[in-house]
């Protein structure tokens, strides 16, 4: 951190705001990506133009030749057969809203950092980090046009339920880097002392099972498993649906990725284990008797999932209508990035610790 302090506290509140700017866009990101998916707009723009797609269709001929691009399209053909230019520009909009959101991301993040570094208002070793946060950034938006290609081959009408997960990941693992970037520039403050091992584990098992929660919240949202099997806490009148149900396809390990009855009891069964872990590590922090900000983000964790839970069993039982859809992605984020900044508030905790650093003052109870 000594780098961090020789740069100046004006310099620091930049980049601090800079961040969160960048931070609260990804996490609007993910939910306007999550109305594209529900919507089924994802394909509604069949090329990749960086720069020039920016613009969109001006005027009838324009919007002839754009709406003449997608009925060339597999999904149009196999699904949307019939749809009029009205519909079309429905869909178009929320795909193109989603782009160009993408784009002021990239505006945003590359321009605080062309900033920030003429200005020196990072180090030379927080400004390297900041470039392969940006090139994170930059692969995501790369694999945003694979996974809407893979959708525009034939006999496809929706983007492939892997890629669009994998989509998904880089967008999270990008917003983490965000989180613990903050978390470095003490924008979430620090612990007053260190948690045991076991505490810190509970915290990064969490963390971790948070990332794998949302990853099968992908393959759900790809598979459209969340239309099938709306009942709860059955599913198919038991806990599970058949054997034969759920290795139905061939090869078997297409399942987990393709058949929506095994793609979704994967989700249910990691968000009953997500739950479980995050109200023991509630439970455990209130035990220990920590200092009043570690107990307080475990509690705030355990209630925030157990809405989270409530969300998705909503969405469930009433066939993910887009708002409710919609409510479960952003808790979800919301979900990931308070376990993300509880992991990094607890590393450095210790990292102070094995230093022999002096321990940050209690903070007040609220």
């Amino acid at each position: 951190m000594s780098e961090a302090r020789s740069v100046s506290c004006p310099g620091r509140r930049f980049v601090r705001a800079w961040l969160a700017l960048t931070l609260a866009l990804v996490a609007l990101m993910v939910v306007v990506g999550g109305a594209t998916r529900l919507t089924g707009s994802g394909l509604s723009i069949t090329e990749w133009r960086p720069v020039t797609g920016a613009i969109p269709p001006i005027g009838e001929a324009a919007w002839a030749e754009e709406f003449g691009k997608y009925r060339e399209s597999p999904q149009y053909r196999l699904q949307n057969a019939g749809m009029s230019l009205g519909e079309f520009q429905f869909i178009y909009w929320w795909e193109w809203g989603h782009r160009q959101l993408g784009r002021l991301i990239g505006l945003v993040f590359a321009a605080g950092l062309a900033f920030a570094a003429v200005t020196r208002r990072v180090s030379l070793k927080e400004g390297l980090v900041l470039f392969a946060m940006g090139l994170l950034l930059g692969a995501q938006g790369a694999i945003g046009w694979i996974m809407v290609a893979s959708g525009l081959q034939p006999g496809m009408t929706a983007v492939a339920p892997i890629k669009l997960t994998l989509h998904l990941g880089f967008a999270l693992l990008f917003f983490a880097s965000l989180v613990l970037f903050l978390a470095h520039l003490g924008q979430f403050g620090r612990d007053a002392r260190p948690l045991t091992a076991g505490l810190r584990a509970g915290g990064y098992a969490v963390l971790g099972l948070s990332f794998v929660q949302i990853l099968l919240g992908g393959l759900v949202a790809g598979s459209k498993a969340g239309f099938s099997f709306n009942t709860w806490p059955l599913m198919d009148g038991g806990f599970a649906p058949s054997h034969e149900t759920l290795f139905a396809q061939i090869p078997w390990w297409e399942n987990f990725v393709d058949n929506v009855a095994l793609v979704q009891l994967n989700h249910r069964l990691a968000a009953y284990l997500l739950l479980a872990a995050t109200v023991a590590y509630a439970v455990a922090a209130l035990r220990a008797k920590l200092d009043g900000r570690a107990a307080r983000r475990a509690v705030w964790l355990a209630g925030l999932m157990v809405a989270q839970a409530a969300l998705g069993v909503a969405a469930l039982v009433h066939v993910v209508p887009l708002s409710l859809g919609l409510a479960h992605q952003f808790g979800a984020v919301v979900v990931f990035g308070l376990a993300t900044a509880n992991a990094a508030l607890l590393a450095e905790a210790a990292r102070r610790e094995r230093a022999g650093a002096p321990q940050a003052l209690p903070q007040p109870a609220e």
